[in-house]
């Protein structure tokens, strides 16, 4: 955005493009009558924009010294680096963006020594010149310009200074439409400098990580990698590297990106991760793994996108799930020794790139530190605890820089539970400041943090991708726009929908079947009409972690009326709001769904119960036949698994039976029958199904008797029959 009292202006034979923004609609849901309607009009069509400047060619009419040279003005650091002029007017820096393209925006992130007065202009071969934009009465700070016009090369023409010192850029960014290929910079990677004052170099020029960890198949990479681009990305990351990795890398040299290639080693994922190998003995799994991972160092050496190799991914801490005590300690020093072997072949085949490897615990670098002296500089994946990593990296005495190779809002894991015991997921403000507060913390560790590729740039629309994918089924969240304006400076002119203020009512207490009160406020801060969307996701209440259209319907000021599921436990609802330009907001509470509230007497609760068979030490077993009527959804009776069985309950006496609740564990009954006795021995049915599906049946019926039994012939898995309650009610 232009920086207040800033006037600018443009030459008349060029229009100016409208950016400007409402930011107090609020958007209001109308009536709903089925599970999403369309409150938007058909979106505009926008042209991609690219930012066409980082690591091109820049020249300046003057510098202040060798280290404030017109180079560090567009090499992607807005904080570290920058172009200082000598201290007189009329300074001007330019750059060459290789080949004519059509622009569209430059923006201009200003240090102390700003400029008052100044043009931006365009030229097709650097000597005749032509304005594009006039900016009079300029503070300081950041200038979005909007232009508009064609040129090969995009200057800076000060006129006045503000101060009296010379012009001072921290970056000076030109936006547009690349038609070509802009080849990433060329020459050897290397980590120079000295103890706290190293720096990443391509072909001997700085080099800042700017990533994200790449998500959609390697196919697909000539579609999206010109988004990434636009974002101001210049490094994507991968977790391993084989055949199909090219056509990845080609599409990020032809959008003048690098790719940090990774290399899976096994425990990989840190916590919960499967795959245990013995490093101590297995000799056969290291010498494959090294001769694989030689091939493809050798394959991609010479690749233009290759910027890194990165050996394993969260293992010293993932090795704690295969080992403990003094054999742990064992195995993570011959891990990291590994690593260190893999790296020493690596520089023997590709001696112009560094290679790293990452964990997800600070813990591992002592590890690193004593085994792996040939790894060029270190990796970590953190999130909620981002900041963290700087004082852990001072405390270890450490002689190594290092990168973030995953980070971005607090996890699953680092987060409190909510009202119903499951972790309480941030909102989308609250992710997108975690992004902005992850890469400030990567910055803000100069000399050290050489960048980070940030998570994630995924696709998927599930309970993971809603909690950390950019653009989940494709639609661009706040977070999305945090990065791009942390690496770009600039978010864009359009972002999406925000929501605030959801609850869920009863949100403990949702009967299964029955309709429960969502609620929240939707304002998009461009006045775009909204297009809501309710799912549910079960991941806490049968592991099955796809998002599911709700079935719901709106009851104005954007409350909804949401049906719960008929599978008990703690699910996810989420509310996305779309505002027809691709972008969406999304946000999420938990409810607990319960069985439904019965009228009349429970008159089997706690009465006499028998069956065929019971589990004695299974899990969460004993599980007695009295516990499907104790009254207590969180027991269960559980039976051997096999067909038939039978669970029967005494009623006492002969009493009116007007309806059944059967409360299921997952294993459930597919086919059974409800029989009646008044002796015990005689029975008759009164209800029976083949096609139970568990869950809570709720079965009416008319009759009176004094044993109530259900007669189970066919399971609906390879366990038993179980259940948490069989309630009988008068």
């Amino acid at each position: 955005m232009n920086q207040p009292g800033a006037h600018v202006s443009s030459p008349p034979s060029t229009p100016t493009r409208s950016r400007g923004r409402n930011g107090t609609s609020l958007v209001t849901l109308g009536a709903l009558l089925a599970s999403s309607l369309t409150l938007s009009l058909a979106p505009r069509a926008q042209a991609a924009e690219t930012l066409l400047s980082q690591g091109r060619t820049a020249t300046a009419s003057s510098a202040e010294g060798a280290a404030w040279s017109a180079a560090a003005a567009v090499d992607g650091d807005l904080t570290g680096t920058r172009w200082a002029s000598q201290w007189s007017d009329a300074q001007w820096i330019q750059v060459d963006l290789g080949a004519t393209k059509d622009l569209s925006r430059t923006v201009l992130t200003w240090e102390g020594a700003y400029g008052r007065s100044y043009e931006i202009q365009a030229s097709d071969n650097g000597t005749d010149w032509r304005t594009l934009k006039t900016v009079t009465g300029g503070d300081g700070g950041t200038d979005d310009l909007a232009v508009s016009g064609s040129g090969r090369y995009v200057r800076m023409q000060g006129v006045a200074r503000a101060t009296g010192y010379g012009y001072s850029l921290w970056e000076f960014q030109v936006y547009g439409s690349d038609g070509g290929t802009n080849p990433p910079p060329a020459g050897a990677v290397k980590v120079t400098g000295s103890q706290g004052n190293w720096r990443l170099t391509v072909g001997g020029q700085p080099y800042t990580v700017k990533g994200l960890t790449w998500g959609p198949a390697m196919a697909d990479a000539p579609r999206y990698m010109p988004d990434l681009k636009s974002m101001g990305v210049n490094t994507v990351r991968t977790w391993g590297t084989d055949a199909s990795s090219k056509p990845l890398l080609d599409a990020a040299a032809a959008q003048g990106l690098k790719v940090v290639n990774g290399f899976w080693l096994q425990p990989g994922g840190g916590p919960g991760s499967g795959g245990c190998v013995n490093y101590v003995t297995d000799t056969a799994y290291k010498n494959t793994a090294l001769t694989e991972f030689a091939k493809w160092v050798d394959t991609y050496k010479s690749h233009p996108a290759t910027l890194m190799w990165n050996v394993g991914n969260e293992s010293v801490l993932g090795l704690q799930n295969c080992y403990g005590g003094a054999e742990l300690e064992a195995q993570r020093n011959a891990y990291t020794t590994f690593v260190n072997d893999v790296a020493k072949k690596i520089h023997s085949i590709d001696p112009d790139h560094p290679v790293t490897s990452t964990d997800a615990w600070t813990g591992a670098w002592p590890y690193y530190k004593r085994n792996a002296p040939d790894l060029d500089l270190y990796s970590m994946n953190s999130y909620g605890d981002i900041c963290g990593v700087r004082q852990d990296w001072i405390d270890g005495g450490y002689d190594k820089p290092y990168i973030i190779t995953e980070g971005g809002p607090a996890g699953e894991w680092e987060v409190p539970d909510d009202v119903n015991g499951i972790p309480d997921e941030p909102t989308d403000v609250q992710k997108a400041d975690g992004y902005t507060k992850a890469w400030g913390c990567v910055t803000g560790h100069q000399g050290v943090a050489l960048g980070a590729t940030l998570f994630h740039y995924g696709l998927e629309h599930d309970f993971g991708g809603i909690w950390f994918n950019l653009l989940p089924d494709g639609l661009k969240r706040l977070s999305y726009y945090a990065v791009k304006k942390a690496y770009s400076g600039s978010a864009g002119s359009n972002t999406p929908p925000v929501i605030t203020n959801m609850t869920v009512s009863p949100a403990s207490a949702a009967p299964a079947g029955r309709e429960f009160t969502v609620r929240a406020d939707i304002r998009d801060p461009d006045g775009d009409q909204v297009t809501p969307r309710i799912y549910l996701s079960g991941n806490y209440a049968n592991g099955d972690k796809r998002l599911v259209d709700a079935q719901w319907r709106s009851t104005g000021n954007g409350t909804f009326a949401v049906t719960a599921p008929e599978k008990l436990g703690v699910w996810k609802v989420y509310i996305q709001a779309e505002d027809g330009r691709g972008n969406a907001g999304i946000e999420t509470k938990s409810v607990k769904v319960v069985a439904p509230p019965m009228t009349g007497t429970n008159i089997a609760l706690n009465r006499p119960t028998t069956a065929s068979s019971a589990q004695a030490s299974y899990g969460d077993c004993p599980c007695p036949a009295t516990n499907a009527t104790d009254g207590d959804t969180g027991t269960r009776w559980a039976s051997d698994w096999s067909d038939p069985q039978w669970i029967q309950v005494d009623l006492g006496a002969a009493k009116p039976i007007r309806t059944l609740q059967l409360v299921w564990d997952p294993a459930y009954a597919r086919a059974y029958e409800v029989q009646v006795s008044d002796d015990g021995s005689t029975w008759r049915p009164v209800h029976s199904t083949t096609t139970g599906n568990g869950d809570v049946d709720t079965i009416e019926t008319a009759t009176t008797a004094r044993y109530v039994k259900l007669q189970l012939t066919a399971r609906g898995t390879g366990w038993g029959y179980s259940l948490h309650e069989f309630g009988v009610y008068s």
